[in-house]
């Protein structure tokens, strides 16, 4: 057994304790003003990192071919969960979207354990069908086929963002696995149509596309938001306005603990800052392809590629809409934005990656 890769969990664990931190000076306005406690965020979000990190360590320790065998199963609960969180009654709405099983206080996004059991089938069905990936019919298809069905049940909530991580992931491993070229230029058009479609049939996505052109627009309405978010990055500078001195988070950027905390984060700590979760993230980047391109199995391979580019994916997702690169998509950042079910997926992943680099010979 190899030692734990220090690097990957140290760069994880000061992402995750920045992020408490900071989800504690983004959110303690506004949840002083709703609950008459500013720590409120704060202490779930504890909770869930305590847990998390339990978790991570216990993920550690379990032999990552036993995901191999139950590959099957975990895609199935996940597509179980997925059915039940859009029944009225079972599923409860949050923010526009039937995403979320509520427990008290705490939800539960199913979608988010979704995408984590996808890459696992995914990569066995890979590493199984290496010789079939030449033959669309035989070998591309199938997969594409459950990960539409899983982007069509995901739409449904709706929520766009997740749809997106989960489709671009898949095609990611079918990309990495060898599938010919031809097939990516294919699968660019046809993307660029749903996407549109999509787009059209929902006004509301419409308004996204209009404020990301042009936020002064409707400043007061759909514009708001990212206008918001440049005005917290804007003032930041290089080394920031200082810790829990945001102006944003005074009720102007809404519920900033989420999406947008990268916001805060620049506006207390500046350039600097911002350049220092950059980099924690690129630290996790390379440690995982390092990982990956250093196993023997081609399951652990496929698993880590596909896990580590899911979260990278996401988080370049989210800072392209903070600073407006990109329209307002709805995704959180990992380890750093308020909400337990993304944690909690982040550290599993990160421990079957610790658990892959522990067993790579």
């Amino acid at each position: 057994m190899k030692k734990t890769d220090k690097l990957l969990c140290g760069a994880v664990i000061i992402l995750a304790l920045f992020g408490l931190i900071m989800i504690y000076s983004a959110s303690s306005i506004w949840a002083e003003y709703k609950f008459n406690d500013s720590f409120h965020y704060f202490k779930y979000q504890a909770i869930f990192l305590l847990a998390g990190v339990i978790i991570m360590y216990v993920v550690s320790r379990i032999d990552y071919s036993l995901y191999y065998k139950k590959a099957n199963l975990i895609l199935f609960f996940c597509f179980i969960l997925l059915i039940l969180v859009l029944i009225p009654g079972i599923g409860s709405i949050r923010n526009g979207s039937r995403s979320w099983f509520g427990i008290g206080s705490l939800g539960i996004q199913p979608s988010e354990f979704a995408k984590l059991g996808l890459i696992i089938f995914t990569s066995k069905y890979l590493s199984n069908s290496n010789r079939f990936l030449k033959s669309y019919k035989e070998g591309v298809f199938p997969i594409l086929g459950i990960t539409l069905l899983f982007f069509g049940l995901i739409m449904l909530q709706p929520d766009l963002g997740t749809g997106m991580i989960l489709v671009v992931s898949i095609i990611a491993l079918l990309f990495i696995a060898g599938v010919n070229m031809k097939f990516f230029i294919g699968m660019g058009i046809l993307g660029v149509i749903g996407v549109v479609i999509l787009i059209v049939i929902a006004p509301y996505r419409m308004d996204r596309i209009t404020s990301f052109i042009d936020p002064w627009s409707d400043a007061l309405g759909t514009g708001f938001q990212i206008i918001q978010s440049l005005y917290a990055i804007g003032p930041g500078g290089l080394l920031g306005t200082g810790f829990l001195n945001s102006v944003q988070k005074h009720f102007y950027l809404p519920e900033p603990q989420t999406d947008f905390i990268f916001s805060i984060i620049a506006e207390e700590f500046g350039v600097v800052g911002a350049f220092i979760v950059v980099g924690l993230f690129s630290i996790i980047l390379w440690r995982g392809i390092k990982i990956a391109t250093n196993t023997k199995d081609t399951f652990s391979k496929y698993l880590s590629f596909g896990m580590i580019f899911q979260m990278i994916f996401q988080a370049l997702m989210n800072l392209m809409v903070v600073i407006g690169m990109i329209p307002v998509t709805g995704v959180t950042l990992p380890f750093l934005s308020y909400g337990g079910s993304s944690l909690l997926i982040s550290m599993i992943s990160i421990g079957i990656l610790l658990n892959i680099a522990r067993n790579r010979n």
